[in-house]
C-alpha cells in the first residue's frame, strides 16, 4: 500500500507563475495525488510521460524541471535497516576525526622558535569523514586475492584534502604507527627516524603500498574513475576478466566539479550504463576561499548536471532529526524555505549557533517557528546534515549500489569544518584552518565526547584503544568482512612472455632503403605484436580519433573497435577491406574526440597490473601537441600511479606537420617529458631504432614488471629507411649511437693532416637533413661524423647521475654522450624539430673545448610545406651547413 502524499502537495507551487484558475487547477492536483495513492508510482510516471508527450506534439514549450526538492530521495519508509552498531561506528568517527586534527595541527606547530608550516587540511575530512566511515564498514570491499571466486576489490577515489583522515583510520588498523602519524608531510625527515613519512595526498609514487589513485589535482580523480569503471567493463566483455560484483567509488568536492574534467566524460558513463560507478559528491558548499554558489544553490545545479547527462542523482540534505519536522510539516514550509535559502546563507547558518539559526532560520515565519516549539537552542545546533548522519549515508550507498543501468551521483549536504565549532564550522577561513587554540582543542574534545583528559588534548595526544576493546575489534571486524584494509596498493600480476623482435619487425631491421613513415613502422609492429598468442590479448591500442590518419585502418578489421553494444548499423564502408567495425569484444579504445578521455583510458589500462592484478599494455597514439601541452597534468597523475604503457606522439616535431600551423605543431613535447622520472622519452628518426625502442619498452613492461612508461615520437613522413647498424642496440637504448662518416671519396686513404671535422648530431625528423648536410660538407672536403640522437633526456639523465656521483666522492666518470663522441672530432653542431632547450640539456655533459651549437624550431610554428619551414627555423640541410662552418670558422 502507497504512503499517502502530504497535505502541501496539495498546495500550489510557489515558484510557479500566477494561477488563472485556482478551482480547476486543484481539481487536476487532487486528481492526480489521487491516482499515485490508488495506482502506485508506475502508473503515475507513465501518465506524466503521456502528458509531456503530448506538450512536445502540441508545441507548448514546456519541459518538466530537472531539480527536486531539496529533500532526501530516499524516503524515510524507503530505508534499509542499519546493519552496524551506530553508537561503535559513531566513536570511531570521532577517534578518527581527533587523530588527523592532531596529526596536522602538530605538523603545523611552532618548533624551535620557528614554524614548520608545513600545511595540512582539516576542514575537508571533517565535512567527509562520516562520509568515508560509512563506506569502510559497509560498502568499499578489498581485494581478496587473485585466486577463482576472490573479489578484486573496488576501486575508491578519496578526496585528497581529507588524506589526514584516511591516515588516522589506518593508525588505528594497525597500518600505521604513532611515529608514522607524527611525520605528516615530513617524507624526507622521517627517513632517518625509522618512520614513514606521509604524503600531503595520495600519492601512490610516494606511499606504493599504500595509496592507489592520485587525486591531489582536482578534476583528474572523477575523470580517471568513470574511464576505470568503463576498462572494468572492456575488460569484462573481452572475457580477460570478471568485473562483475566490483564497483569505483569516487569521493570528490562540489567545488572541484568546476574542473573540466570532472564534467568531461558524464555522458560517456551514462551512455556505457556504467552501474559500476557511484560518486559521492561532498557538497559543504564550500570551496578553499568561500561558497562554491553563494548567490545559488549547488546542489540543485549539479542534480540538472547530472540527471540531464543521464545519471541517477540522490539527493542525501538533511539528517534524521529533520525527519520529525518534515512530518509535522503539514503545509510545506520547510520545502518553501530551503528553496529559497541560497548556499551563502546556508553557510552562515552553519557558522552559526542554534539561537541564531532559531531566530534567522525558522523565524522567517510563523509555520517555520512553531516547528521549532520545544526545541533547545542546542538541538537546533545539533541538527545535522545528511552529509553527517551514518544511517541516511548508509540508506543513500545502498540505493546507488542497488541501482542498475546507470551510474550514480550522491550529493551529500555537509558542513565543512563539522565540529570544528568557532574555530572553523562553516567559516571562509575554514580550508587553511590547521592551528586550534587550547579553547578550540578543548571544544572539539567535548563536541565528540572524546576520551581524552584536559592535558592530553592540549598536548594533542593521539588516542587508540587497547587492541581488546570493544571498538578495536568492531573496526577489524568490519574490514574484514570486506576483504581486508583500504587503502592498499598491490602489484601482483603474472609475467606475460614477449615474442622476439624479428617475429614482429623484420621488415624495420632489414629496411633495405624502402621509404616508410616511422608512423606507419610502429603500426605495422603493433599489428604483429597483437597477432602474438601471449602478448596480443593483452595489448590496448587507444585513439582518441583520426585512427585512419595514423594508419590504424586495417586494425579496424583485425581487432575491432570496443564497443559495449556490439555493431547495431551496418558502416557505409562494410565492403572495404578496412571497413569500421565495433564489436563488443573488439580491442581498440577510439575514444572520440578527447585526449583527455583517451589518455584517462590509457592510464586505466597501463595501471591494470596494480588495480586488477592483470598486466595489460596500452599503446595510445596521438598528435604529438596534444599530449604533455594539453593533458600534461594526467601524464603526471599516470607517473605518479606508476603506469606502464606506450605514448605515441605522432606527427611529431614543429616541421612534419607542415600545413597544420601554430597550434598543431609540436616543439616543446620532450621538454616537457623529460620532467617526468618514469618516463623515458625517444625521438628515433628510422624505423630499426624505434623497433628496437619498442622491444625494450615491451620487455622492461611486462616481464621484468618496471614502473616506467615510454613516450616515442613519430612522424608522418616518408623516406629512406636504413638497415639497423650491428651491435647499435644498446646504444640507441641509451640515448646516441654513431651512424655514420661521410668525407669526400678522394679523400679516403689519403686525407691531408689538416683534413677539417665535424660532428653532427641529430633526431627524429631532422636527422635526414643532418644527414643530407653531411654529405654536402664531404662535397667540400669536410669530414662529418653524424650520431643519430635517439633520446636527449636519457642522455642529460646520464650525465646529471655521474655527476652527483662525482659529488658524492665516487671516482669521477664521464658521461655516456662524453664517451661516444670520443670517436669524432672537429666543433658539434646539433639540430632537432624542438625547441633548442632540448638539445641544450646535455651541453654540460659533453667533451671539453670542442665548441656545441644547437639548432632548433624555437617560437610560434605556420602553415606552409615541410621544406619551407625547415628553412624558416633554420634546421634544413643549407642550415646545418652553414652552421657547421661558422663552428669550424670559430674554432
Amino acid at each position: 500500500m502507497n504512503a499517502p502524499l502530504p497535505l502541501h502537495a496539495l498546495q500550489p507551487s510557489p515558484i510557479n507563475a500566477a494561477d488563472a484558475d485556482p478551482a480547476e487547477s486543484a481539481e487536476w492536483r487532487e486528481a492526480f495525488v489521487a491516482l499515485a495513492a490508488a495506482q502506485g508510482p508506475a502508473r503515475a510516471r507513465y501518465l506524466l510521460d503521456e502528458l509531456a508527450r503530448l506538450a512536445r506534439e502540441q508545441r507548448i514549450g514546456w519541459k518538466p524541471e530537472l531539480a527536486t526538492p531539496y529533500v532526501n530521495t530516499v524516503g524515510v519508509n524507503e530505508q534499509p535497516v542499519f546493519p552496524g552498531d551506530l553508537a561503535m561506528e559513531e566513536r570511531l568517527a570521532s577517534l578518527m576525526r581527533w587523530n588527523a586534527l592532531a596529526m596536522v595541527v602538530r605538523a603545523n606547530q611552532a618548533e624551535s622558535g620557528g614554524s614548520a608550516e608545513l600545511g595540512g587540511h582539516i576542514a575537508s575530512y571533517a565535512s567527509a569523514a562520516d562520509l568515508f566511515e560509512t563506506g569502510f564498514n559497509h560498502f568499499f570491499h578489498a581485494r581478496e586475492g587473485l585466486g577463482e571466486g576472490q573479489h578484486r576489490g573496488d576501486l575508491v577515489f578519496f578526496q585528497p584534502h581529507s588524506a589526514p583522515g584516511v591516515y588516522a583510520r589506518a593508525f588505528l588498523e594497525g597500518r600505521l604507527a604513532e611515529k608514522d602519524l607524527g611525520f605528516y608531510r615530513q617524507e624526507l625527515g622521517a627517513a632517518g627516524q625509522d618512520a614513514q613519512g606521509l604524503s600531503s595526498y595520495p600519492h601512490p609514487y610516494l606511499m606504493p603500498d599504500f595509496w592507489q589513485f592520485p587525486t591531489g589535482s582536482m578534476g583528474i580523480g572523477p575523470i580517471s574513475s568513470i574511464y576505470h569503471a568503463r576498462f572494468m567493463r572492456y575488460l569484462t566483455h573481452r572475457r580477460l576478466l570478471d568485473c562483475a560484483g566490483r564497483k569505483v567509488w569516487g569521493v570528490f568536492g562540489d567545488g572541484e566539479m568546476d574542473e573540466p574534467e570532472s564534467m568531461s566524460a558524464l555522458t560517456l558513463a551514462a551512455r556505457e550504463g556504467l552501474d559500476n560507478l557511484v560518486w559521492v559528491v561532498n557538497c559543504n558548499l564550500q570551496r578553499l576561499d568561500g561558497p562554491v554558489r553563494g548567490n545559488g544553490r549547488i546542489i540543485d545545479e549539479l542534480e540538472k548536471l547530472f540527471a540531464g547527462a543521464g545519471w541517477n542523482v540522490i539527493k542525501l540534505v538533511w539528517g534524521s532529526d529533520w525527519d520529525g519536522l518534515f512530518a509535522r510539516d503539514l503545509t510545506g514550509a520547510l520545502s518553501q524555505a530551503f528553496a529559497h535559502t541560497v548556499d551563502g546563507q546556508m553557510q552562515t547558518f552553519a557558522a552559526k549557533d542554534g539561537r541564531f539559526n532559531r531566530d534567522n532560520f525558522f523565524g522567517q515565519n510563523e509555520e517555520l517557528a512553531r516547528l521549532a516549539q520545544g526545541m533547545t537552542d542546542e538541538q537546533i545546533d545539533r541538527l545535522k546534515r545528511g552529509g553527517h548522519d551514518l544511517v541516511k549515508i548508509h540508506a543513500a550507498y545502498a540505493a546507488a549500489a542497488n541501482h542498475t543501468g546507470q551510474p550514480t551521483v550522491i550529493l551529500a549536504h555537509t558542513k565543512k569544518g563539522y565540529g570544528m565549532g568557532s574555530a572553523g564550522q562553516g567559516k571562509m577561513t575554514t580550508h587553511s584552518q590547521k592551528k586550534f587554540d587550547e579553547a578550540d582543542l578543548l571544544e572539539f574534545r567535548n563536541r565528540f565526547n572524546l576520551p581524552l583528559s584536559d592535558e592530553q588534548a592540549r598536548q594533542l595526544a593521539f588516542y587508540k584503544p587497547a587492541d581488546d576493546s570493544p571498538e578495536m575489534q568492531y573496526l577489524h571486524a568490519r574490514r574484514a568482512a570486506l576483504g581486508g584494509y583500504l587503502p592498499r596498493r598491490d602489484t601482483a600480476a603474472d609475467v606475460i612472455a614477449v615474442p622476439v623482435l624479428p617475429s614482429y619487425a623484420s621488415f624495420a631491421l632489414a629496411a633495405s632503403g624502402k621509404e616508410m613513415s616511422t608512423t606507419m613502422a610502429l603500426v605495422r609492429m603493433l599489428g604483429g605484436l597483437l597477432k602474438d598468442a601471449a602478448l596480443g590479448p593483452r595489448i590496448v591500442p587507444i585513439v582518441a580519433d583520426e585512427a585512419r590518419t595514423f594508419g590504424m585502418a586495417n586494425l579496424f578489421k583485425q581487432v575491432g573497435i570496443y564497443s559495449s553494444v556490439g555493431q547495431k548499423y551496418a558502416p557505409e564502408d562494410i565492403g572495404s577491406v578496412l571497413s569500421y567495425r565495433e564489436a563488443l569484444d573488439g580491442q581498440i579504445l577510439e575514444e572520440g574526440i578527447s585526449e583527455a578521455g583517451a589518455l584517462a583510458s590509457w592510464t586505466a589500462a597501463a595501471t591494470s597490473y596494480s588495480v586488477h592484478g592483470l598486466a595489460m599494455l596500452p599503446f595510445y597514439i596521438y598528435y604529438s601537441m596534444f599530449g604533455f601541452q594539453r593533458v600534461g597534468d594526467q601524464i603526471w597523475a599516470a607517473a605518479d600511479q606508476r603506469a606502464r604503457g606506450f605514448l605515441l606522439g605522432a606527427t611529431s616535431g614543429r616541421t612534419t606537420l607542415g600545413g597544420e600551423g601554430l597550434q598543431r605543431q609540436d616543439g616543446s613535447s620532450h621538454l616537457v617529458a623529460a620532467t617526468i622520472p618514469n618516463c623515458k622519452a625517444y625521438d628515433p628518426a628510422f624505423a630499426c631504432e624505434l623497433a628496437v625502442i619498442v622491444d625494450q619498452g615491451v620487455r622492461e613492461m611486462m616481464v621484468e614488471q618496471q614502473d616506467v612508461f615510454y613516450y616515442v615520437t613519430l612522424m608522418n613522413e616518408n623516406y629512406a629507411q636504413p638497415d639497423l647498424r650491428p651491435g647499435s642496440e644498446a646504444d640507441i637504448l641509451r640515448g646516441c649511437y654513431l651512424f655514420d662518416s661521410y668525407a669526400r671519396r678522394s679523400d679516403i686513404g689519403q686525407r691531408p693532416k689538416k683534413l677539417e671535422k665535424i660532428t653532427l648530431m641529430g633526431s627524429g625528423a631532422i636527422l635526414t637533413e643532418v644527414i643530407k648536410a653531411a654529405q654536402q660538407l664531404a662535397g667540400q672536403g669536410i669530414e662529418a661524423t653524424v650520431y643519430s640522437v635517439t633520446s636527449w633526456s636519457e642522455l642529460a639523465r646520464d650525465g646529471a647521475a655521474c655527476q652527483r656521483r662525482a659529488l658524492a666522492g665516487e671516482p669521477p666518470t664521464d658521461a655516456f654522450i662524453a664517451e661516444q663522441l670520443k670517436t669524432s672530432d672537429g666543433p658539434i653542431v646539433a639540430a632537432t624539430d624542438y625547441v633548442r632547450a632540448v638539445p641544450e640539456s646535455i651541453r654540460a655533459f659533453l667533451p671539453p673545448g670542442r665548441g656545441y651549437l644547437t639548432l632548433g624550431t624555437d617560437g610560434f610554428g605556420r602553415s606552409d610545406t615541410r621544406a619551407a619551414l625547415r628553412g624558416f627555423f633554420g634546421v634544413d640541410a643549407a642550415s646545418i651547413v652553414k652552421a657547421a662552418l661558422h663552428q669550424l670558422a670559430q674554432a
